[in-house]
């Protein structure tokens, strides 16, 4: 079965994060986990739809014994509906398997979809997962033998049809005639392709919904990275490369994945989960927890890197970075920080694309695009998001969002005047007395 892998999204409610697909976990960009997960399965035959942002990185990947092709879809206002009839001349008569490349589930997630599929009165099969909570995506109403009746996309808090979300993982007998729908149904939203989906049902073809109970967790939001790295810690288990210097001093906890060339110096600290990746620097009384460093950062001394996710070739220097996602070649002047907590201890609100959104958590710091200078002594508020290729400039309190390509400064204005106070010599004496 041919697999249509969905990897042309521009990543808009994750700015200033830059393509998500190529966010590095254990060493690897997401979208390399994806395939291979799907090769896992049992899929030996791709193709990828990017777009003209990611196209030669999609087609820079190499993978050994798959059939593997990227497709350019050119128009990305289209959506899912045009990332598949982008693919119109590399399907055939054979059944097809959609599938999102930031959606990260279980493999048995696909494997679910394809024994589903095996039922000879089924012309699609397409994943639900039931929630508690609503989630801004498609919903199944299904008959009581499991049929979908209709699809429909983000109705709304308290408009769902049923508690059972569409993963974007489906199957489809028929591809020709699916995107012969696509190219006839219209909608003035983003749902073209449920659209057609819902044509084709009302027109006849049988649909079941595939119930899946394991781990699913789609990337939309920049705080969702740290649910995808708990993901991915949870299935690690502990390796030290023999290529890594760490002092006797040092001290390794925990699951840590530490990665050929790394080198942790005296007294630091990596307490695990945590993924140390090839040629970083963990510096004198540095600690690093539940956190992804990747390939080439230095964190200096001093510096604490607490429940984060630095891209590659971060550079720190005294600093405490905490809940937050700093994407590559970012570097952070001694003492500067980022704040994660609000002073009432709420949950922390993020801009996203113009709008306030709840980030569902009380511990979320920066969010960084690449190629960002920081000077000394900078603090940056919660949910505060930095886009790329900035310079911010030292002695600042960053308490909003700095558009990319930006360059920050302030000024401190000095109150010089005459010293009249006077020092008790006695003074330090009484202080160490009472310590």
């Amino acid at each position: 079965m041919k697999v249509l892998l969905l990897a042309a999204g521009r990543s808009q409610r994750m700015q200033p994060v830059p393509d998500k697909n190529f966010l590095m976990f254990l060493g690897k960009p997401l979208i390399v986990h994806q395939i291979e997960s799907l090769i896992d399965a049992g899929f030996n035959d791709f193709v990828v739809i990017g777009g003209a942002h990611n196209l030669d990185k999609l087609k820079a990947l190499e993978f050994e014994n798959i059939t593997y092709q990227v497709v350019e879809q050119e128009n990305l206002d289209e959506g899912m509906a045009g990332a598949v009839i982008a693919c119109e001349d590399f399907v055939g008569e054979d059944p097809i398997c959609i599938v999102s490349s930031n959606d990260v589930v279980d493999e048995k997630a696909y494997e679910l979809v394809v024994d589903a599929a095996n039922d000879k009165e089924v012309d699609s099969v397409i994943v639900g997962k039931k929630v508690e909570q609503y989630f801004p995506g498609g919903y199944l109403e299904i008959d009581s033998d499991g049929f979908i009746t209709s699809i429909i996309e983000k109705p709304g808090e308290g408009n769902e049809p049923s508690d059972l979300v569409n993963i974007v993982i489906h199957c489809h007998k028929n591809p020709k005639k699916l995107i012969k729908e696509l190219k006839t149904v219209s909608s003035d939203r983003d749902d073209r392709y449920e659209v057609a989906l819902d044509s084709l049902i009302k027109g006849g073809a049988k649909m079941k919904a595939a119930e899946f109970d394991g781990y699913w967790q789609p990337i939309k939001f920049p705080w969702h990275v740290f649910d995808v790295m708990k993901y991915f810690f949870g299935n690690m288990g502990k390796s030290i490369s023999k290529d890594a210097q760490i002092a006797e001093s040092a001290v390794i906890k925990g699951d840590v994945i530490i990665e050929e060339g790394a080198r942790i110096f005296d007294h630091a600290t990596v307490s695990g989960p945590a993924y140390i990746g090839k040629g970083v620097i963990v510096a004198n009384n540095s600690l690093v927890r539940d956190s992804m460093v990747n390939e080439g950062c230095v964190v200096g001394y001093s510096t604490e890197i607490a429940r984060s996710y630095l891209g590659k070739n971060v550079w720190t220097h005294t600093n405490y970075i905490g809940d937050s996602i700093i994407s590559d070649n970012c570097s952070f002047g001694s003492g500067t920080v980022t704040g994660n907590l609000r002073l009432d201890e709420k949950n922390i609100p993020v801009n996203v694309r113009g709008k306030k959104v709840c980030s569902g958590t009380n511990k979320f710091g920066l969010v960084t695009g690449e190629n960002i200078r920081c000077g000394i002594n900078t603090s940056f508020m919660p949910g505060v998001k930095i886009g790329s290729n900035c310079m911010i400039g030292a002695g600042l309190v960053i308490p909003k969002d700095i558009e990319a390509n930006t360059f920050v400064k302030g000024g401190i204005t000095l109150d010089i005047r005459e010293n009249k106070a006077t020092l008790d010599e006695n003074a330090r004496d009484t202080m160490k007395g009472k310590i």
